[in-house]
């Protein structure tokens, strides 16, 4: 009892296959590689070292000058 063996994932495989088709299945296979594929060359852009990144300052680290500027 809760071991599945090789005749139960048959099983499932003809269930799923009945229940979605292979045409929804294909695609969806399809739609999940390419997610993977653009998070993994996300991953492989190089960063930009911190003299490179623009004046991203949160309103903390403003002074007051700039924050009165801002809202003028």
């Amino acid at each position: 009892m809760g071991a599945w063996g090789i005749g139960h994932w048959i099983v499932v495989l003809v269930v799923v296959l009945l229940v979605f088709g292979t045409k929804r299945l294909r695609g969806a296979g399809k739609d999940i590689g390419e997610a993977v594929r653009g998070f993994r060359e996300g991953m492989r852009e190089p960063e930009k070292p911190a003299g490179q990144l623009g004046d991203e300052r949160t309103d903390a680290s403003k002074t007051e000058a700039e924050r009165d500027r801002a809202q003028h």
